[in-house]
């Protein structure tokens, strides 16, 4: 079974503010799909979700059997879905709720692993450029 590595950021400038979400995904240590954008105005609890569902709806499209790893430098989020943490934000439980869905929806493995923000860089930097209007 194949492997997926997906890394995921979210973004908020102001929080809440202009908001943007990324993510990387490699398979085989190659990147196989880039997606970023704007997402208006939210907060950055919301938009490292909206990050991770899209990912995950991309995982689930495309390679529902293989094993995959999310890789995310949201503490909160990461806690929050895998069980540690409850959900209390009134706005995340929706996001919480859709990323759990898409989950239960794989047909392989899927983990999500808090990082230090340092092994994040290249979905930060998709983030940050979305936000900036350069992609």
């Amino acid at each position: 079974m194949a492997q997926l590595l997906i890394h995921t950021d979210g973004a908020s400038r102001g929080n809440p503010g202009q908001a943007a979400f990324s993510f990387l995904v490699r398979k085989a240590g190659s990147i196989i799909k880039e997606d970023a954008g704007k997402l208006g105005i939210m907060t950055n609890n919301q938009a490292e979700y909206t990050a991770l569902v899209n990912a995950l709806e991309f995982a689930l499209n495309t390679h529902p059997d293989d094993e995959v790893v999310i890789h995310s430098d949201s503490e909160l989020m990461v806690r929050q879905v895998n069980g540690e943490y409850k959900v209390k934000s009134e706005e995340l439980k929706p996001l919480f709720q859709q990323a759990r869905d898409l989950i239960s929806k794989m047909r392989g493995s899927v983990r999500i692993v808090h990082v230090r923000r340092e092994q994040n860089k290249d979905a930060d930097q998709l983030c940050n450029d979305a936000l900036d209007g350069l992609i």
